[in-house]
């Protein structure tokens, strides 16, 4: 049976401009679990109640968190971008394929524009946000126009010409200012974790039961994981004349706390010395094989016995074995080396006790099938490497100068990478000097994992007069980045590029965006309302881009508003030669992405494409014919800018 034509308006859609829209998603996934309460198009909230029925909470009181301006963090929210991400190659390093990521903007803006390509996929999301003891910078979100709140910010100047650089304690919304800040880029945090993923956020006590409660109501208080208390400096130091402080916190949240495994890490030093054995296979500890219980109340009879080892009874304080007999029997025969009469056993040992006694210890082994033995994370982090003096160093170490205050050492976030993943992609939205990439970077060159790192960070100023700004980083983005290229050619240098599987290397690049304004041109609307204003206004977007727009600024908005990560290949199609189109591979396995941004498409093209019917063809509306349109229909998606 033959095709039906297709009608030309129905046949494409329109490239997605502005993202997310989360408040009509959540909309749509309301109306998909209770259709029954959709009337005309909207929700009816009784017939809600209705069929939530006990689930609903009633009556006059009942617990919540809510602070001044709560609604407007909310609408700041729900309000979607039309900004975009532009790639700037000289700044990258190894642009072509690396899958590491440096994001210079507002970072509500990039969460927004990174909700749906990345949404699910970040394994590990850590973050040292503002602890707002009143000189920290407060972001200039407005949720009447949040892109040109971050325009007039790139001038570091307010409409009025005020820096706008910090959230004085004075201010009477000293705290609510500070949670309507955090509330919508944690919110949006959250739904990029991949089910298993974790959060970790730094925090001092200015704000932490704050940050508590607002995650509690975000991730949802049963996902809370743990808070890790980090002794950040050893010594004296400045406080408030009554306590100094000596350590700061880690708030850990789950995305789905059941879906995660136990947290470990390396064994610290007085539990290594346990391991103090060694046999031919290797270093191993020693434990009772006899049953640390008395007879009663574990008592089995099938693990009460008595047996000799070279014609001598082996001593039993308790009377019960943690083994079975025919356990113990097959041990005695695995017998790894004998030296003057005396057998060595793979997973038995034998030593005499201070009277004497043959006694009986099964070896744990200190490195085993899954590599070394690690131990659960404890919730206090106290060691001397891990501290503000490690991190002071961290930066000495690789810029000469101290151009960079209160960063975490990249040892302690290193300490957080082996405790929670091994392979998938950590996302840290408040980079500052870079401290994640750097760790992210040293971690894999050290065990020869794949893990990458997305950092954004906000062109924040440096003061001047500032070590920063006299070795010339004008912004703090510009440290973040220039840090990244130092620890790179640190691990260059030192030979420290492993071989990953196969014939890779490790990834030691990573690509540089800048947060700028959409290439597609706004509707400003008109002052005059005449048929000819109208009309011209008209004119000016039968084409939508921008003028003076760049092809490859064109090709990353669309792919990034459709959907595709930023690291996706993109390559031009060599089998057309009428038209340049490009073909975007989608990495999840889903469908690919082709565009086309020539201002005519010839026929020729068209009849060439070899495009599978559920992928995405993307292209200038003025581009083509109705006939065209009706023939790409036939083929693929069509979609149109």
């Amino acid at each position: 049976m033959k095709d039906k034509p297709v009608s030309p308006k129905k046949a494409r859609d329109v490239v997605t401009r502005e993202v997310p829209d989360i408040l009509e998603e959540e909309l749509v996934d309301l109306k998909n679990l209770f259709p029954q309460v959709v009337s005309e198009g909207k929700i009816d909230f009784e017939e809600l109640r209705l069929t939530l029925g006990s689930a609903v909470q009633v009556g006059p009181e009942r617990y919540s968190f809510s602070w001044s301006g709560k609604r407007n963090s909310i609408q700041i929210l729900q309000t979607p971008t039309r900004a975009t991400l532009v790639p700037s190659r000289p700044e990258s390093l190894d642009f072509q394929s690396t899958g590491n990521l440096f994001i210079e903007g507002d970072n509500l803006e990039v969460l927004k524009l990174l909700y749906k390509p990345y949404f699910a996929m970040i394994k590990m999301i850590y973050i040292d946000p503002p602890y707002n003891t009143g000189g920290d910078f407060v972001y200039p979100d407005d949720y009447v126009d949040p892109l040109s709140a971050y325009l007039r910010f790139s001038g570091q100047v307010d409409s009025e010409g005020n820096l706008q650089t910090s959230n004085p304690e004075t201010s009477g919304r000293f705290h609510s200012t500070w949670l309507s800040m955090m509330y919508p880029r944690l919110f949006l945090a959250r739904q990029l974790l991949t089910d298993d993923g974790v959060i970790f956020v730094s925090i001092d006590d200015t704000e932490f039961h704050n940050l508590r409660l607002i995650m509690n109501d975000i991730f949802g208080e049963e996902n809370f994981v743990g808070t890790l208390v980090w002794r950040s400096k050893h010594g004296g130091g400045r406080g408030n004349s009554l306590i100094i402080p000596q350590t700061e916190y880690i708030l850990v949240f789950a995305k789905n706390i059941s879906l995660i495994e136990p947290f470990r890490k390396e064994l610290s030093e007085h539990k290594l010395e346990a391991f103090s054995y060694e046999d031919s296979i290797g270093k191993y500890g020693r434990e009772g094989l006899d049953h640390h219980s008395p007879k009663g109340a574990y008592e089995r009879k099938t693990l009460q016995y008595d047996f000799e080892v070279n014609g001598e009874s082996v001593y039993n304080p308790t009377g019960q074995w943690l083994w079975s007999r025919s356990r113990v029997s097959k041990e005695l025969e695995d017998v790894i080396g004998e030296v003057n009469g005396t057998k060595t056993y793979r997973n038995i040992d034998f030593v005499r006790d201070r009277e004497g006694r043959l006694r009986a210890y099964k070896k744990v082994r200190l490195e085993g099938e899954n590599g070394m033995r690690e131990e659960t994370l404890l919730s206090f982090i106290d060691r001397p490497d891990l501290t503000t003096n490690a991190s002071a160093a961290d930066i000495k170490m690789l810029f000469g100068a101290p151009v960079f205050d209160y960063s975490k050492p990249a040892g302690l976030i290193k300490y957080l990478i082996n405790a929670t993943f091994d392979d998938g992609i950590v996302l840290d939205f408040f980079a500052g000097s870079g401290t994640t990439a750097h760790a992210v970077l040293e971690q894999n060159a050290e065990d020869g994992k794949d893990r990458k790192f997305i950092l954004v960070q906000l062109p924040e100023l440096t003061p001047e007069g500032s070590e920063a700004r006299k070795a010339g980083y004008k912004t703090i983005a510009d440290i973040c980045a220039e840090r990244i290229r130092r620890v790179v050619k640190l691990l260059e240098d030192k030979g420290k590029q492993k071989k990953l599987e196969g014939t890779r290397t490790q990834d030691l690049g990573f690509r540089f965006f800048k947060l700028t304004q959409s290439n597609y041109r706004p509707w400003k609307g008109v002052a005059e309302r005449t048929h000819k204003v109208y009309s011209e206004e008209l004119r000016q977007h039968l084409d939508p881009l921008i003028a003076g727009w760049q092809k490859e600024n064109v090709l990353y908005e669309i792919l990034l508003k459709e959907g595709y990560p930023l690291t996706s290949p993109i390559v031009r199609d060599k089998d057309q030669t009428s038209n340049e189109v490009w073909r975007v591979s989608n990495s999840e396995g889903g469908s690919d992405l082709f565009i086309c941004l020539d201002a005519k498409i010839q026929p020729s093209t068209i009849r060439n494409l070899r495009i599978p019917k559920d992928h995405l063809f993307v292209c200038r509306d003025i581009a083509l014919s109705d006939s065209l349109v009706a023939n790409l229909a036939l083929q693929c998606r069509l979609r149109t800018v």
